[in-house]
């Protein structure tokens, strides 16, 4: 039976009430609360659990409750909400009411309860994932419920430890507002957090959430750490031996109770190493509890009674009283009725590698044996750990599988994947696949599944690579099969050059020809890489052949998907995709296909959104996210597309906030190309508002251009628009080209988006034209005509193919042809006539209007205002101008109202010559031109005016200034301080 706790000395805090009134005071425990949540961090030993004890006494005698639950280091074995299985336990004994009654409420709750992860607490149903989503809104929904009566404080230590699931689940509470008082407190290892640590981002990212602060625990003063040593040592020491503790312990106060206790030990000399120094307190443990401890730390920081009792090798007595005996030094800590922890995990640390190689292997296999016949309770990631730490191969394998199986259930694809690599690095060895009976074909599949739906098709493309090329030749050809069907799927969802043909087209001739689940899965690929190909006639006829397979073998979630495949397969701009992609929904949501439904509202929304129907894309968009969140796949594909897209909708409708919102990942753990996409998404709106730090991110962005094509095409324009504004000519042309060779490098030359590419590099070059040295503007022209024939190839390429052309490349296509009309018109070079360039642009705004993009509708009517302005049609140009500026203001494009007010100033009163009246706006603006050197035409094409304008005003500038030349009345105006 478990020992109760002993109760021991209460010692006074030192050194540290400062930290806990502004801890106290920050979460409301004392006073009115500043802070939702505060992030406590400090190196290992410091005394964050020695302030948060203090903490929980001070909100005890407030009036609030405490729950506090804490994250263990089991390596790749980790068991996702760990800390919050741990809550639940302890408000199952004080509260049982309560969490019996929301549990009723919301059923997710029960799949964090203790007694159900364990392998002996229920028979886990893996098929059936418990949605994130829902499990996130429970939790939260639970502590709400505590703190109805009085408020509650939670606490989560060592989250340096945490699993992926656990820091997103913390993220949620962290961004969620509590109903009721409820404040959050998560300590962690500041010291264990280096560069590539998950939590070093997330630590960042939560601490810039509103409500949530940040605190460090700095070490103690030499005149703390001497009234610690004092406390601890009542009885004198030599001022040697006190320097030497102040010294060695650099504020750290575990290093100082370690070393106050060493030095009591006979006089014993402090060892220098600080593996010793952790271990001196063990030598004065008796054998019998030496023994026990030593078992103890093989289960890392914690160990429960029953699995100890089965362990350490000793009977019921010796091992009651090797406990106490531990206890009694603080080596060991009963923190439950059923569980002791060591004092200070550096502690249980340096015992386990004090153990001897051989002793190791042992203790492992006796914790694999308890756990594998049940005699003691325990997680398949555990049995996993120690398996592998025992060589016990086919007991590890099987474990780390079923523990990915039991992370996958619970919505952590992250952990799963851990697990599963894990059972495959344990069978790289090909002696130990003939050892070992498990069906590569599925755990390579389970494994591909998981880092898709962790959103790292990349790596799952590796992985399956690597079991494909280290299987033997004679290799069940079933296993094989699955191997490449689980390739296929993931080369369909990455960027990569890779054909899922090749690998589909070798599946179906090793899989039998005859009716089988296998074969269904194999058809339905085959399907879906035609499909992905456009092999339209080749993707029906194998779907049809799947489809029928899939419903004789009863599998309706394969068969759904292959309704979704087929059904994107309608002739293009009909409305049988849209009904086909309709029924494919309601067919996923009958069959509890979640991953078809969301492929099937992801196409859904783009055949939407090719049809600029945005609003009803957005809902798809909206409806295929909220359903990854719910299965705790965010970032896998077709659940963050959708977000992608949805963003991107934002920035065509000028729903620039929305689009802000969508694309931040405070508090999140996206991979590296989601993340980079979104990121990019963010410099598109701040190109548009002119804010010109989106520079500084750029170089960040371009080491992952080669990830996905998607990337450098969302940067690059957006790049350009921010050299244009700082009129940086050779950034423009640079930047188109980098696009260009980065996006062929990964797709094809003449791809689609070059069209708006070379649209949006003209019009920034034609931006910068008027300002250009004479002797550069044969040179721009000369690029310019390289640019626009790369697009120009594009659109003669996309006509042959029969591509279909929507709204969105229609306008692109236009603003091409209307931007390199005004370029060459403002170069002075091959310049268009007044009417075609008028007849080009009023082509591209009504393209643009039909599509619907807000921003460019506006820049459209901007320049083709300045043509108008030109060509002296002033009444239109000003209906076109004003509207642009108030879409512009509305929008906070700051560019775009600086090219309008430089278009509207020629409306502006005008002084008359000879007045002495001072220089207007616009007078100012041609004086500084004239000062440059350009000549009356040069300038008028600057600022889109008539020629003769710009001599009226010319003639103004003299009489108003006294000159009878322009270089006269540059050199005034430079003596006045005008220039």
């Amino acid at each position: 039976m478990p020992l109760p706790e002993l109760s021991g000395e209460v010692r006074e805090l030192i050194g540290r009430e400062d930290e806990l009134d502004e801890l106290a005071t920050a979460i409301g425990v004392r006073g009115s609360a500043a802070q939702r949540a505060v992030l406590l961090s400090g190196d290992a030993g410091v005394g964050k659990t020695r302030i948060l004890t203090e903490l929980r006494d001070v909100a005890f005698d407030s009036g609030w409750q405490v729950v506090a639950g804490h994250c263990l280091d089991f390596g790749d074995s980790a068991l996702p909400y760990l800390p919050f299985s741990e809550v639940m336990g302890r408000l199952a004994t004080s509260d049982p009411a309560l969490l019996d009654d929301l549990a009723a409420k919301r059923p997710v709750l029960r799949a964090l309860q203790p007694g159900r992860r364990t392998m002996q607490g229920s028979e886990q149903d893996t098929s059936a994932a418990v949605g994130r989503g829902d499990l996130f809104d429970a939790v939260h929904a639970l502590f709400d419920a505590v703190a109805s009566s009085t408020p509650l404080l939670l606490v989560i230590e060592d989250v340096h430890w945490a699993d992926t699931s656990t820091r997103d689940l913390i993220r949620f509470l962290f961004s969620r507002p509590f109903e009721n008082q409820v404040a959050i407190v998560a300590s962690y290892r500041s010291d264990d957090l280096h560069r590539r640590h998950p939590l070093r981002t997330a630590a960042a990212e939560w601490s810039r959430m509103p409500g949530v602060a940040r605190m460090q625990l700095e070490p103690l003063g030499p005149g703390a750490v001497r009234s610690l040593v004092k406390q601890l040592h009542p009885a004198p020491l030599r001022e040697s031996a006190m320097a030497g503790i102040v010294a060695r312990a650099e504020g750290n106060a575990f290093f100082v109770e370690e070393l106050v206790g060493a030095a009591s030990m006979d006089g014993h000399q402090v060892p220098d190493d600080l593996a010793e120094l952790l271990l001196v307190r063990l030598d004065r443990l008796g054998p019998t509890a030496q023994q026990t401890v030593r078992a103890a730390s093989v289960s890392g920081r914690r160990v429960s009674h029953g699995l100890l009792a089965e362990v350490a090798g000793v009977n019921a007595a010796e091992l009651e009283a090797s406990l106490r005996e531990a206890v009694e030094l603080n080596i060991l800590v009963p923190n439950s009725s059923d569980f002791y922890r060591f004092r200070h995990a550096l502690l249980a640390e340096a015992v386990y590698g004090d153990l001897l190689p051989g002793e190791r292997v042992r203790m492992h296999a006796a914790y694999v044996e308890a756990l594998a016949s049940g005699r003691a309770n325990g997680t398949a990631a555990e049995l996993a750990r120690h398996a592998r730490a025992a060589y016990d191969l086919a007991t590890a394998v099987d474990a780390s599988i079923r523990a990915g199986d039991e992370a996958m259930s619970v919505g952590g694809p992250d952990e799963a994947a851990d697990h599963f690599q894990t059972a495959l690095e344990l069978l790289a060895d090909p002696a130990a696949r003939t050892e070992v009976v498990v069906d590569l074909g599925y755990l390579g599949h389970r494994v591909s599944d998981a880092l898709i739906a962790s959103g790292r098709p990349g790596r799952a493309i590796q992985v399956v690579r690597e079991v494909l090329e280290g299987l033997a030749v004679d290799w069940p050809p079933e296993q094989r099969g699955r191997l490449l069907v689980a390739m296929a799927t993931a080369v369909m969802v990455d960027e990569t050059k890779l054909d899922p043909l090749e690998f589909t087209e070798e599946a179906l001739r090793l899989v039998p020809d005859e009716p089988s689940r296998l074969r269904a899965t194999v058809l339905a690929a085959h399907a879906r890489a035609h499909a992905f190909n456009d092999n339209i006639d080749q993707a029906r006829e194998y779907g049809a052949e799947a489809l029928t397979l899939a419903e004789s073998q009863d599998l309706p979630r394969l068969a759904t998907d292959v309704i979704t495949t087929l059904a994107g397969l309608g002739a293009k701009g009909s409305e049988d995709v849209r009904s086909g992609l309709e029924e494919a929904v309601r067919r996923a949501q009958e069959t509890g296909a979640a991953n078809a439904e969301m492929r099937s509202l992801y196409l859904l929304g783009r055949w939407h959104q090719d049809r600029a129907a945005f609003a009803p894309a957005v809902e798809m968009f909206e409806r295929a996210y909220e359903l990854a969140l719910r299965v705790g796949q965010p970032w896998a594909p077709f659940a963050f597309d959708s977000r992608l897209l949805h963003a991107q909708i934002a920035t065509i409708t000028a729903d620039y906030d929305d689009a802000m919102r969508l694309a931040d990942v405070s508090g999140q753990a996206p991979p590296a190309v989601p993340e980079t996409l979104l990121a990019a998404l963010v410099v598109t709106v701040k190109a548009v508002r002119g804010d010109k730090s989106a520079l500084d991110v750029l170089p960040q962005l371009r080491g992952h251009w080669r990830k996905d094509g998607l990337i450098p095409i969302t940067v690059g324009p957006a790049a350009i628009e921010l050299y244009a504004q700082d009129g940086n000519v050779e950034g423009i042309i640079e930047e188109h080209d980098a696009v260009v060779e980065a996006v062929t490098a990964l797709w094809r030359e003449f791809f689609h988006a070059r069209v708006r590419l070379g649209a949006v590099a003209l019009g920034a070059l034609g931006c910068c034209a008027a300002v250009l040295p004479a002797a550069d503007r044969e040179r721009i022209a000369v690029e310019a005509a390289r640019i626009v024939e790369g697009s120009r190839r594009t659109l003669t390429l996309q006509a042959e193919e029969a591509t279909h052309w929507g709204p969105e490349g229609v306008a692109w296509a236009a603003r091409l042809s209307a931007e390199y009309l005004r370029l060459r018109w403002l170069l002075g070079i091959d310049p268009p006539g007044e009417q075609e360039l008028i007849d080009a642009w009023t082509r591209a705004l009504e393209a643009f209007e039909a599509y619907g993009h807000r921003y460019e509708i506006a820049r459209t009517q901007t320049r083709l205002a300045a043509v108008l302005q030109a060509a002296g049609d002033q009444a239109q140009a000003r209906v076109y101008a004003d509207q642009a500026r108030a879409e512009a203001k509305r929008i906070g494009a700051e560019p775009l109202l600086e090219e309008l007010r430089t278009l509207g100033a020629g409306s502006r009163t005008r002084a008359t010559a000879g007045s002495s009246e001072a220089l207007t706006a616009r007078e100012h603006e041609i004086l500084g031109l004239v000062a440059q050197g350009r000549s009356n035409g040069e300038i008028g094409k600057q600022l889109f005016i008539a020629t003769k304008t710009v001599s009226v005003h010319v003639s103004n500038i003299l009489a108003k200034l006294g000159a009878s030349t322009r270089t006269e009345a540059a050199a005034i105006a430079q003596r006045r301080g005008l220039l």
